[in-house]
């Protein structure tokens, strides 16, 4: 995935759209109080300036499927790998709850499940079928809708036809406005996806830390920025 931070307006709307494809608890005021909300993407929001020039800047945070992942080397039942797509996967009914990958994510992007999730009628019937519903006891994360891409997969095998480029849309990439998120396979040297990657702009998120994010991120373009040092005459 590539995500441009030069096109997110920091709307949410990957948010939500990730919260109803997956089925995420519902994030109650009590949730938000006790720091234990659960979004499998968030956005962050930076300041830069003082007012009356102050600008926000975003910056979209979800599971950066790690080449070497913290996560999976602490977890003591394999309960989360890396899968042949290159995803890393969690595998629900084998997690017993240790949380040590959750504290080995640098991205804090993994969360337990502290209660039963719970949905007031008529909210439950809107549950996407295609995804279970995680109980109590277990660490859950984004899976860049797995579903979707198992999905599409067997569509193109059906007919006898590669996946196209673009064809598989996680729920957060459908619902960006502004094409802000990108998803693809970044081994397709022709993909738009490893075409970006490949850009100037392009970054990873902690890229220090060596966990090698499937991830790569787009530097925010502010033409109105002024270098100091050229400023300066440096």
């Amino acid at each position: 995935m590539v995500i441009d931070a030069d096109k997110c307006t920091g709307c949410q709307a990957c948010v939500v759209a990730c919260q109803s494809e997956n089925n995420l608890a519902l994030n109650e005021e009590n949730r938000v109080i006790e720091r234990r909300a659960k979004t499998w993407i968030r956005i962050e929001r930076y300041w830069e300036g003082e007012w009356p020039n102050a600008k926000a800047r975003f910056l979209p945070v979800l599971c950066q499927h790690c080449g070497n992942a913290p996560c999976e080397t602490v977890c003591p039942v394999w309960a989360t790998y890396h899968n042949p797509d290159g995803l890393n996967v969690q595998v629900y009914n084998r997690c017993i709850g240790t949380r040590f990958c959750a504290n080995a994510c640098p991205y804090s992007v993994r969360y337990f499940n502290f209660w039963e999730p719970e949905w007031p009628s008529p909210m439950d019937r809107q549950l996407n079928p295609d995804v279970t519903v995680r109980t109590k006891g277990i660490v859950e994360k984004c899976t860049f809708c797995i579903h979707r891409i198992n999905r599409t997969k067997r569509e193109a095998n059906r007919d006898g036809r590669p996946v196209a480029d673009g064809e598989v849309e996680p729920a957060c990439v459908q619902a960006c406005p502004t094409t802000a998120l990108v998803f693809g396979d970044l081994n397709d040297s022709d993909s738009k996806v490893s075409e970006l990657s490949h850009s100037k702009r392009a970054y990873s998120l902690l890229d220090s830390l060596g966990t090698a994010p499937a991830i790569t991120y787009l530097k925010k373009v502010d033409p109105s920025h002024v270098d100091e040092h050229e400023e300066h005459g440096h």
